[in-house]
């Protein structure tokens, strides 16, 4: 058995701060997208009307718009990145099931679900890996050890 392979790091951890920082600025960029498609296409009118439609309270639509931009700009500076990451994972699992019946493209007439599904998947990913480099804020979750510095 070859035991060479095994004791290779699974992450490259000289660009792994980096990928996670493409990670977040990504990120961040599409859930500000995301609010502002609510915003400036759909307006909030029309968008607190499709709440209602859907069967959801529709004055949460301004709740969801101002999470969506504020958690946002927060993953996109890297404040705390990873836990607004994971506060909005249920806005888009909601999104998700909405959207799940009307197929796959979000193009698709009602808007399909992968969009929304890989912004979930994203958001836990960024939630799970952290800022990584140029972040603002702190993203320890506490509980879990902060990786030790191997000197070079």
């Amino acid at each position: 058995m070859d035991t060479a392979n095994l004791e290779a790091p699974l992450i490259d951890t000289r660009f792994a701060p980096y990928g996670a920082l493409l990670l977040r600025l990504g990120l961040g960029t599409m859930w500000i997208a995301h609010a502002l498609l609510k915003v400036f296409v759909f307006t909030l009118p029309g968008t607190v009307a499709f709440f209602e439609k859907v069967g959801f309270w529709g004055p949460l639509a301004y709740v969801v718009v101002a999470a969506e931009l504020a958690g946002g700009i927060a993953i996109l500076l890297g404040i705390y990145g990873r836990y607004v990451s994971a506060a909005l994972i249920p806005i888009m699992a909601g999104a998700l099931m909405t959207h799940l019946d009307n197929g796959w493209v979000f193009s698709a007439s009602g808007g399909g679900w992968e969009y929304p599904a890989f912004l979930l998947v994203a958001s836990l990913a960024h939630a799970l890996i952290g800022d990584g480099a140029y972040s603002l804020g702190r993203d320890e979750i506490p509980g879990f050890a902060r990786p030790a510095r191997v000197a070079s």
